[in-house]
């Protein structure tokens, strides 16, 4: 029998098999940041595809801080009634949905936001600073109501009827910012020691689960690294993994990189060392050694192209759980055609536009795909040849509709 039809329990919710869809932007939501009937379409297609679960992508708990048009916002009970129907599309199917909350902190374009914020006021490199602007540093009043914030959202996402939440800690968002020397230089208990710089995941892990019941599952994203010069060390990662560990988190998906390097959309593969791109997944070897360090579920994401690739890393004992995202952009029936043994169709190559300057960002890694999740929730086919120039133009311009109207909404909520 496949490793990967195997079914496993987590806080006495099934999950019918190993494999979950990692976090995707779907770009689907209106200018409020509410879900749609878009939303519960294209999670049916994926349910209908087998998935033994699926993590939402990134949802906002600060309508102040979006890091993207289209994403959702959950602050409050405005929309419970449409995350109500959405959570349901899972139970029809005996899918998990566990929803991603996140806070981009620096992370926003110029432009979306009245202003970014962050640990401290750390710019961009030279190749970004284009594109996203110098943050304000958080005040700790600001810092214990995002906390908050994150406890709120959980417990409407619980309210709603989703199984649990995966608190996005990686790919250089908020928590992972606070983790990170290089963008945390604070000198309050909230920077300095990795025991400091943890302080802020650990304070939101603890919020959510004093707000939410014995079932619900708290699941964390993770770095394995920085993959920059000075960025959090290996021994720190360590730490941090084995913290929230003890704090009693359920699963954590093991994950690496940031806007500034693009590790988690698999740019520095040519990089990999032999044996680590044998075996496909870019984060199976780190996943092997913070295995014996911690008892919680493991979950690797980003590499994984074969049944054979996917068994093996169940088998070693290295995770629980195979993480996958992109194939299944173009494939919404993996699922079922993994467990029966097949392999991925489509190579998942860098895609380009031709342009240098966007070329050189990570940021086509994500609106291709969000095209594609947009035709799948209108009950189309996707389209693995979707020209990326002509997605990027289409993005380029509804973007700056999306800016001009969110100041305004923005201004009218001030």
């Amino acid at each position: 029998m496949s490793h990967l039809a195997k079914a496993a329990t987590i806080r006495d919710i099934q999950f019918k098999n190993r494999i979950i869809k990692g976090a995707m932007s779907e770009a689907l939501a209106n200018y409020q940041g509410q879900p749609s009937q878009l939303h519960c379409g294209l999670y049916e297609a994926w349910a209908k595809g087998g998935l033994g679960c699926a993590i939402t992508g990134n949802v906002m708990v600060d309508f102040r801080a979006k890091n993207e048009p289209g994403v959702v916002v959950i602050e409050s009970e405005r929309d419970l009634a449409a995350l109500k129907q959405w959570a349901q599309v899972g139970k029809r199917y005996g899918m998990v949905q566990l929803v991603q909350l996140s806070h981009p902190g620096r992370q926003c374009p110029k432009g979306l936001n009245q202003e970014t914020v962050a640990p401290s006021a750390v710019p961009f490199s030279p190749m970004l600073a284009t594109t996203f602007g110098t943050p304000r540093a958080l005040t700790e009043a600001e810092i214990l109501d995002i906390v908050q914030r994150f406890a709120t959202a959980a417990q409407i996402c619980e309210k709603a009827g989703f199984e649990g939440v995966q608190l996005h800690g990686a790919h250089g968002y908020l928590i992972s910012q606070f983790l990170s020397p290089l963008t945390n230089k604070r000198q309050d208990q909230w920077g300095g020691s990795i025991e400091n710089r943890m302080r802020f995941l650990l304070q939101i892990y603890h919020a959510v689960r004093a707000v939410t019941s014995e079932q619900f599952i708290i699941s964390v994203k993770l770095n394995s690294a920085d993959f920059q010069r000075g960025g959090i060390s290996e021994e720190e990662v360590v730490a941090v993994f084995k913290a929230i560990d003890a704090a009693g988190i359920d699963l954590i998906e093991i994950s690496g990189g940031s806007y500034e390097a693009p590790a988690m959309a698999g740019l520095k593969a040519n990089k990999r060392e032999a044996s680590t791109i044998s075996r496909e997944a870019y984060f199976l070897e780190f996943a092997e050694k913070i295995r014996q360090q911690v008892s919680c579920h493991l979950m690797v994401t980003g590499g994984f192209r074969t049944a054979a690739g996917m068994n093996a890393a169940l088998d070693s004992g290295a995770c629980e759980f195979i993480g996958l995202a992109r194939p299944l952009a173009v494939e919404t029936d993996l699922t079922n055609r993994l467990i029966a043994g097949h392999d991925v169709r489509y190579a998942v190559d860098k895609i380009k536009t031709g342009i240098p300057m966007v070329d050189k960002m990570s940021i086509m890694e994500i609106i291709w795909y969000a095209a594609q999740f947009k035709d799948i929730a209108q009950g189309k086919q996707p389209n693995p040849k979707l020209s990326p120039l002509k997605v990027f133009f289409k993005y380029a311009k509804g973007n700056i509709k999306a800016m001009i109207k969110g100041q305004i909404n923005s201004r009218r909520r001030a």
